[in-house]
């Protein structure tokens, strides 16, 4: 049998899965069946949260046909989906079966989604090794990413993760980026200026790194590096109308938040990152406005 779904973030809820498990029983399929995820992240994800739940669990494969799937969503087993307006607030951890990578997909993608997934390989390189941030360099309009850092960057998660299945440690530095990243893509999901995953990440690296000088001691000529990066690859979004306190409301309910206090993802260097960095609300307030005035900087983006 076959499942369709709707696209888009916006169909990454329950009742999306209510409708998967609904054809999983109308045709009869049992703990001995085999869900096969064929899609981006977003199918993997909640693809691999319905199988995990469907009478306790049954197999599943992941089969990512985006770039951003084939090294970040479907590895690892992080599985689930959006409720109340919040990115991933409810799932589970669980394995897929298996995970084929078959860049065959690449070749259907337009240029934003391959480039959403540059970001993912981009945050390795503040991460796990600086030669990650020369995936950037590769990069044409008919060629984005070449296939030798896709497979670093599968490489680089499937260590992290399998060193810490379940996030309670280590593989927290994986969200670099993300804490603002996210909660700027969650407001954005209903409106206008809707982006994609890797784009808020690319944006929330911004701010991470502004944040990283001011709790770490971070080399400010990093961070200008890295907004020359962003200027080279990804679109200047316009972040003029967000509200700041929204995005903070967001992210006081991100998940690696402990007693209330709002956690990052930092680094110190290239490849030595720290997380559960407690970060003051007015120092993300600033962080945030450091992002939008540079989005703003005409001069510098030359318009």
């Amino acid at each position: 049998m076959r499942i369709v779904i709707p696209a888009g973030e916006r169909h990454k809820n329950i009742e999306t899965v209510q409708y998967i498990w609904s054809q999983l029983i109308e045709n009869q399929a049992d703990r001995k069946s085999l869900l096969i995820n064929v899609g981006g992240g977003m199918v993997t994800d909640i693809g691999g949260f319905a199988a995990s739940c469907y009478q306790r669990g049954i197999d599943f494969v992941n089969i990512p046909t985006t770039l951003l799937g084939m090294i970040d969503a479907s590895i690892g087993g992080k599985t689930g989906i959006d409720f109340q307006g919040l990115k991933n607030q409810i799932g589970v951890f669980a394995q897929p079966l298996a995970v084929l990578i078959l860049f065959e997909f690449l070749a259907t993608l337009p240029k934003r989604e391959l480039l959403s997934g540059l970001a993912e390989i981009i945050k390795y390189g503040f991460i796990v090794d600086k030669e990650f941030l020369g995936a950037h360099l590769s990069a044409t309009p008919t060629n984005p990413i070449n296939h030798t850092w896709i497979l670093k960057a599968i490489e680089s998660k499937d260590e992290i993760t399998s060193k810490d299945t379940n996030e309670t440690g280590l593989r927290k530095i994986l969200n670099f980026g993300h804490t603002i990243g996210h909660a700027i893509e969650t407001y954005l999901i209903d409106t206008q200026k809707n982006i994609t995953h890797g784009e808020g990440v690319a944006l929330g690296m911004v701010s991470a790194l502004y944040l990283s000088e001011k709790y770490l001691n971070l080399d400010h000529q990093i961070t200008l590096y890295y907004k020359e990066i962003y200027r080279q690859n990804f679109n200047r979004i316009d972040l003029n109308d967000v509200p700041v306190e929204k995005l903070l409301e967001i992210m006081r309910h991100d998940k690696k938040n402990q007693g209330g206090d709002i956690r990052f993802v930092l680094i110190e260097d290239y490849g030595k990152p720290v997380y559960d960095v407690v970060v003051k609300p007015e120092d993300i307030v600033d962080s945030i406005t450091y992002l939008i005035d540079y989005l703003n900087d005409a001069d510098y983006w030359g318009k």
